[in-house]
């Protein structure tokens, strides 16, 4: 049995995924990431010891089983981070002129594929104790015109998260709102414009090891309260 704490982040080739994939390494865990392109994932890699790739789309039920097939290689996994999202069309379109396949293509990635991921490992991660962090957004609360199809997949996966912490009062069960982050994902939200003043990825990664490191009660939480919870304590 390993006993080195393993994670599973989703996306992991750029943004956020990225950020918390090279934290976690340089605290000595043992990190898969994965995503559709392998070039950026091996680039992540090659950053840091302890990190693995297994490139695929997390929408593919193929893909999937592979993915537990590898965590059961490992014998445990202490994270499974579904990081891994679809914004949509881009200039974002209304509600009403939303194109249905690429709504499907929305809720398939960031609500269906966490929660069949989160079927296939839930035995692994309650084994060892672990945490289950799906990534949500501000969308997911506020309507925000334009965002309707991410935000009401992103709520979709809040509310599934919610009814999985009840199902199973033992796990760690977290939906996570890093806020706004200059990622590609975001400039694609506001194509032309000027994103430079959100702040980076690794900025939000101390919350996200906060909330790690201090497992409260399972709910959802925002990156700012965690940080400002952190700088006053």
């Amino acid at each position: 049995m390993n006993d080195t704490s393993t994670a599973l982040i989703t996306g992991g080739s750029a943004g956020l995924g990225r950020a918390v994939a090279l934290a976690l390494a340089e605290r000595g865990w043992q990190v898969i990431i994965t995503g559709r392109n392998a070039a950026p994932l091996e680039r992540v890699a090659a950053k840091a010891n302890g990190i693995t790739t297994c490139q695929g789309d997390v929408t593919d039920a193929g893909h999937r089983e592979r993915l537990r097939g590898e965590i059961a290689s490992r014998g445990r996994l202490d994270l499974l981070l579904n990081n891994a999202s679809a914004l949509g069309p881009s200039p974002m379109p209304t509600l009403a002129r939303y194109p249905e396949a690429e709504l499907t293509t929305v809720f398939a990635t960031n609500v269906l594929a966490p929660l069949a991921l989160i079927s296939a490992l839930l035995e692994p991660v309650s084994r060892a104790g672990g945490a289950i962090v799906n990534v949500s957004s501000d969308a997911a609360v506020e309507a925000y015109a334009g965002w309707g199809g991410y935000g009401a997949a992103k709520a979709a996966l809040d509310h599934a998260t919610a009814v999985l912490a009840v199902e199973h009062p033992r796990l760690s069960v977290y939906a996570f709102d890093p806020g706004d982050m200059r990622t590609a994902m975001h400039q694609a939200a506001f194509p032309g414009e000027d994103i430079s003043d959100r702040p980076e990825p690794e900025t939000v990664v101390p919350a996200l090891l906060r909330l790690l490191d201090t497992r409260p009660a399972s709910g959802r939480y925002r990156a700012a309260n965690l940080l400002t919870t952190a700088a006053s304590s």
